[in-house]
């Protein structure tokens, strides 16, 4: 299941900016996606958890972890933000380079994305999400699987990611990109509601 679309027109940062409140949107290459409902408590818990846990291991360093909503501008070149045509949400990430951090949110790529999958957003999270960080250059993308109890970890190398490293959400996985960073999955899982 995909993620409705605004309308069949191009759009920019410029046009989305205009846009009522009380609706959001992702903008992938000029298309405006609406964003689903408010997602469910199991996936708020997670993407929180994640986002605590960067939070204590990063402190008050360069990188800063930030949770969604916060809109990643993605230029293509050098635009002027009012002709962007991706800005995307994701649920949890990391930037490095403060230069990338101003009163909207980040330009540029992010370091660390996490996207925590739901039924609604799985596939445009694995398919045209995964194209549009590797694109922009995102170093480390995790898909985050709480029914299955699984994380999907795409790493950047030589402009591409390569293949994906599928874990179980047990013990710790170390953030690539963040040296001596980990996230801890027991405690969290464990607070899951049980797989039916």
């Amino acid at each position: 299941m995909g993620l409705a679309r605004r309308d069949t027109i191009h759009h920019t940062y410029g046009d989305y900016l205009g846009w009522p409140e009380d609706v959001r949107y992702e903008l992938i290459d000029g298309e405006a996606f609406m964003m689903a409902p408010a997602p469910d408590l199991e996936h708020q818990e997670v993407a929180g958890e994640i986002f605590f846990q960067l939070r204590l291991a990063l402190g008050e360093g360069p990188c800063k972890p930030f949770v969604a909503p916060v809109d990643v501008r993605l230029p293509r070149l050098d635009e002027a933000d009012d002709q962007m045509d991706t800005v995307v949400q994701p649920d949890v990430l990391v930037v490095c380079d403060p230069s990338r951090l101003d009163r909207r949110g980040v330009r540029g790529a992010p370091d660390l994305v996490v996207e925590v999958l739901s039924r609604s957003t799985a596939s445009h999270d694995h398919v045209r999400k995964r194209q549009v960080y590797e694109r922009a250059g995102v170093k480390e993308y995790w898909l985050v699987h709480p029914t299955d109890r699984m994380v999907t970890i795409y790493r950047l190398v030589e402009g591409a990611y390569g293949k994906p490293d599928v874990q179980e959400l047990q013990g710790e996985t170390a953030v690539g990109v963040l040296p001596d960073v980990v996230i801890a999955w027991d405690a969290l899982v464990a607070r899951l509601a049980p797989v039916e």
